[in-house]
């Protein structure tokens, strides 16, 4: 760890306030988002399909604006989206708490999901351009920071949550709204670009610059290739916990085998991360990094075969940890494949780019992502359904390996053609 905040200490002043930042923004956002459900439907008593409502359109206000989000802080500057998304975020949180009426509720959830898409490209390319030639260290500093409000946020507002939801709303929305105020005073003004691509050239129109990012081939093709990653890694909150309970039930054990899913993803990228990134940029091209970090995210389903294709014990220990050890291990596979990729990718995307626009291509990626999981997680629990159904368990397992790989296989065509090299800019003009 020390090593860690060292590489931290290494970076100018911008940059570890984005990473304090992101670290504060997940912390905020995990202490809330998991008892929002409960809440609505057990405070508020909302129906199955409102509650399903709310959380939907928190999501499709943050997936389908990442490209707004993205285009305007390339045309208006990095610090002034994520200063606009914290403080929106923090207008939505404190009124989830004591709004009532389905508008009133859908307005602060759009609000919220809003918020994601200004600051979340804005983030990503701000800490791409401060960083330079060293963007793949600090995108592994990055996934700690992130990791670590992932891992904190949710202890945070089970104990607010125990005294009451409005205190966790409350609570919530201040994190941002400091955010917001440290963010005003202490972070540079970055970003803006005139679109032109020279001075004194007219700026291009927001479709202009959609059309030419769309004519990426190579960033398209690439953004496709990386989804099946984030269907893989969602999985630790979707099918993991539901095999763990399938096998070990809802109780107690249940709730504490699931608990330690997150606490092996988080962990071990808190004390991992930087040590796997310095490893693999000493010894791969970031081509042959990704492909190796979707391989062992393709390979984490395979311990889930044992009690797919082994009779599991009725009861006692041996039950207990077939329950539990499995999917811990398939969690820690996950959180290791990302740590191999996760900086790689965020560094390809930027080359990829061309350096400009960043933001907007951090969105479109980010949209194009997002998509990508819904989709994957309805064919995922479809798969769980039918395997259940008809008895064979290990159909889902080998369904995410399967995808797993054909996303490696993917990214190594990619990588083998020369299509993830930046592309050529081109020669200026002599006069």
């Amino acid at each position: 760890m020390k090593g860690t905040l060292s590489q931290v200490r290494s970076h100018d002043r911008a940059v570890q306030l984005l990473m304090v930042n992101q670290f504060t923004i997940n912390l905020g956002f995990y202490m809330l988002m998991p008892y929002l459900a409960a809440h609505l439907s057990g405070t508020l008593g909302l129906a199955g399909w409102v509650v399903g409502l709310v959380l939907g359109v928190r999501n499709f206000s943050q997936q389908g604006m990442f490209v707004v989000g993205g285009t305007l802080a390339d045309r208006l500057g990095y610090k002034p989206l994520i200063v606009a998304g914290c403080v929106l975020r923090t207008i939505g949180f404190a009124a989830l708490g004591f709004v009532d009426s389905l508008p009133a509720l859908l307005a602060a959830s759009a609000a919220t999901g809003l918020a994601g898409a200004l600051f979340n490209p804005a983030v990503r390319a701000y800490l791409a351009a401060e960083a330079g030639e060293r963007r793949v260290e600090a995108f592994a500093l990055f996934n700690v920071f992130y990791q670590a409000g992932i891992l904190l946020g949710p202890l945070v507002g089970m104990v607010l949550t125990g005294v009451d939801f409005r205190v966790t709303c409350l609570t919530a929305a201040g994190v941002f709204a400091v955010l917001s105020v440290v963010q005003i005073r202490a972070l540079p003004a970055r970003g803006r670009e005139d679109g032109g691509g020279q001075h004194g050239a007219p700026r291009e129109g927001v479709l202009t610059q959609w059309r030419g990012i769309l004519a990426n081939r190579a960033f398209l093709l690439f953004s496709v290739a990386m989804v099946g990653s984030y269907v893989l890694t969602f999985q630790v909150y979707l099918a993991l916990p539901l095999e763990v309970r399938r096998i070990g039930g809802d109780g107690e054990f249940g709730t504490a085998a699931v608990a330690v899913l997150f606490a092996v993803s988080g962990l071990s990228t808190i004390i991992g991360q930087t040590r796997v990134t310095a490893w693999c940029k000493a010894r791969y091209e970031p081509g042959q990094a990704l492909i190796r970090g979707l391989a062992v995210m393709a390979v984490a389903f395979l311990p889930l075969l044992l009690t797919a294709v082994l009779p599991v014990p009725a009861a006692g220990t041996g039950r207990w940890l077939a329950a539990a050890v499995p999917p811990a291990l398939a969690a820690l596979l996950l959180a290791v494949g990302t740590m191999i990729a996760y900086p790689f990718e965020m560094d390809t995307i930027v080359r990829l780019s061309g350096d400009r626009l960043v933001a907007t291509h951090y969105g479109l990626y980010n949209t194009v992502c997002g998509i990508g999981i819904t989709v994957g997680n309805l064919l995922t629990g479809a798969a769980l359904d039918a395997a259940r159904e008809a008895g064979l368990p290990a159909l889902p397992w080998i369904s995410l390996c399967a995808l797993g790989l054909a996303c490696a296989a993917a990214v190594h065509g990619l990588h083998r053609t020369g299509r993830l090299a930046a592309p050529a800019q081109p020669k200026p003009v002599t006069v």
